[in-house]
């Protein structure tokens, strides 16, 4: 409920008192379950906008793996970090992303400025930003088809590995 909140403040000051030309859209799922609280930590509200932000850090030390959630499936990462932590030993951040086309968009961004600007210092995109230089599996489950976590594959400096809807 937290990041919903985020989002359409955002939305009201980007389209009504900024007045830009935009959409925002919130997806609505079908699944109950008790909405946590939001996450402390300064940037929680700027990565809930632009995309994505780390919800749970490892609890065993430095993570193995990096596991991204989004919606409802978020949940679902969390089950999975316990049982990777409790039954194999192995640490799992895990980063709620709520949109893979924001992230997409601000690192096609950042590519075409660098192309731009060969002599400037590069800029990096959010994605990179965030996760850094991530050297260990990245695993993305979402409600959507595979090819929505997909579609930022090439800015991640680890391998995907996309789990949806469809298979």
């Amino acid at each position: 409920a937290f990041e919903i909140a985020v989002i359409v403040q955002d939305g009201i000051r980007r389209m009504y008192e900024q007045n830009e030309d935009c959409f925002y859209y919130v997806t609505v799922y079908n699944e109950n379950y008790v909405q946590p609280p939001m996450p402390e930590g300064q940037h929680i509200r700027e990565g809930i906008v632009r995309g994505m932000y780390l919800y749970k850090a490892s609890e065993t030390g430095a993570a193995q793996v990096t596991l991204f959630g989004s919606g409802s499936i978020l949940n679902e990462s969390l089950k999975a970090q316990k049982i990777l932590t409790e039954k194999y030993g192995i640490g799992a951040d895990v980063w709620s992303v709520t949109s893979y086309t924001q992230l997409r968009r601000d690192a096609m961004a950042a590519d075409r400025w660098n192309r731009l600007h060969p002599a400037e210092p590069p800029r990096k995109s959010y994605l990179l930003d965030s996760v850094g230089s991530l050297d260990m599996p990245i695993i993305a489950a979402t409600d959507y088809m595979k090819i929505v976590a997909d579609q930022i594959t090439p800015w991640l400096p680890g391998r995907l590995t996309a789990l949806g809807t469809d298979g």
